[in-house]
């Protein structure tokens, strides 16, 4: 019997960048079990492009979900519509015991009855619940209250939560104890496919060049742009330290008020060290730098499984971490861990810029070894498709 699972909660695929995409992306693309059915919502703005209700990508069944431009409630509509289109179709085509996977915690309050229709037709309700995101310090006191009132009801009210990472789980499970939560632990997966660059092509001696930056004389830092990744932290730190390295940031920080306000607490343009240098969409280029880079500096303090953590523990050879429990569980002993005390962090580069090549070596294996291990995107989609193959016996 073919096993549909309707996924929503992403912009949809193909993948522009962002995590959920990404995931999916994989998910379909890496498909094992021929015998799964993935309907997968996408999301879009154009009356027209909405037209086209269905179309077919990596032999997903991809249904567009038109959403008015209202503002911040865009995404919960989102969700809602897309979960009444898939409950439509499951219905209509009588699909038996459908799976129904919601990425994010954005529909508390519309759950109960979303959970109640689905059982009706003999379907069941995954959430996968992210990371921590009422802790985000870009949402305003009033979002962030929303985000844990929707998380506890999309808690209370799902079959199954799929987390990320283990912290993620156990705070599921001590937070609401009241719900006896079914949880089971499934990673996010890390492509650990070297770049196809070679270390002298035109494409990243181009891209050295043109910020004054030299292979292997750089730490490296790529993310999102806001307070809870502590740039603050590793900026000071770095300036604080003796390391004749560069600081090299890939990032967006057009019109960025948190940039500038930094810039006014640190003055870290008064340091010719810290190096932002903007986004960079190339991912092979991308992949080049983080490979011939020599530390790299993670400073993500909220948040389940962070893509840019595994990306970065698959293909640089140094790892510097900040020290708390999503981190260490992902890095394990193939890192280094700093706290935000001050002077830890400079301290830790300056040990860092004194690691033998051999002692880097070493990290470099473990790091990579890890990955290979727990995190490859194969791995990761057998576990998934061992769990909706469960959820429909």
């Amino acid at each position: 019997m073919e096993k549909h699972v309707f996924i929503v909660g992403s912009k949809g695929i193909p993948a522009n960048y962002g995590g959920y995409e990404t995931f999916l992306e994989y998910l379909t693309q890496g498909q094992q079990d021929t015998a799964i059915k993935y309907h997968v919502a996408c999301k879009v703005t154009n009356k027209t492009a909405a037209k086209q209700k269905h179309f077919m990508h990596n032999h997903a069944d991809c249904f567009n979900v038109y959403v008015p431009n209202i503002g911040p409630a865009q995404a919960i509509y989102y969700d809602v519509a897309a979960l009444n289109q898939a409950i439509r179709y499951a219905r209509r085509h009588r699909i038996e015991k459908p799976i129904f996977y919601i990425l994010a915690c954005r529909i508390g309050p519309f759950m109960r009855d979303i959970t109640r229709r689905v059982h009706a037709i003999g379907g069941v309700v995954y959430v996968n619940p992210d990371g921590h995101e009422w802790m985000r310090a870009k949402w305003s006191k009033p979002v962030r209250q929303y985000w844990k009132y929707s998380e506890g009801l999309m808690v209370k009210h799902a079959d199954l939560l799929i987390c990320d990472s283990k912290n993620i789980e156990k705070y599921i499970q001590t937070t609401y104890m009241q719900y006896q939560p079914k949880t089971t632990f499934i990673a996010y997966g890390a492509d650990a496919q070297r770049s196809t660059l070679a270390d002298d092509d035109a494409k990243i001696t181009d891209w050295f060049h043109k910020f004054n930056i030299y292979a292997n004389e750089y730490y490296l830092i790529v993310g999102r742009f806001v307070p809870e990744n502590n740039y603050e932290t590793m900026i000071r730190e770095f300036m604080a330290s003796k390391s004749q390295k560069d600081l090299v940031i890939i990032t967006n920080v057009e019109q960025n008020q948190f940039y500038e306000a930094l810039k006014a607490k640190t003055h870290f343009e008064q340091d010719q060290r810290i190096k932002f240098v903007g986004t960079v969409y190339d991912q092979d280029l991308l992949s080049k730098i983080r490979e011939l880079a020599y530390g790299y500096l993670h400073g993500h303090s909220v948040g389940g499984t962070n893509p840019s953590l595994l990306e970065a523990l698959a293909s640089t050879k140094l790892n510097l971490l900040f020290d708390v429990g999503f981190n260490r569980e992902v890095g394990e002993d193939s890192a280094l861990y700093w706290s935000k005390q001050p002077g830890a962090l400079a301290k830790l580069i300056e040990q860092a810029d004194a690691l033998s090549a051999d002692e880097i070596e070493q990290f470099a294996q473990a790091s990579t070894q890890r990955i290979a291990d727990a995190y490859s995107w194969s791995f990761i989609v057998g576990e998934y498709e061992k769990e909706f193959r469960l959820g429909t016996n």
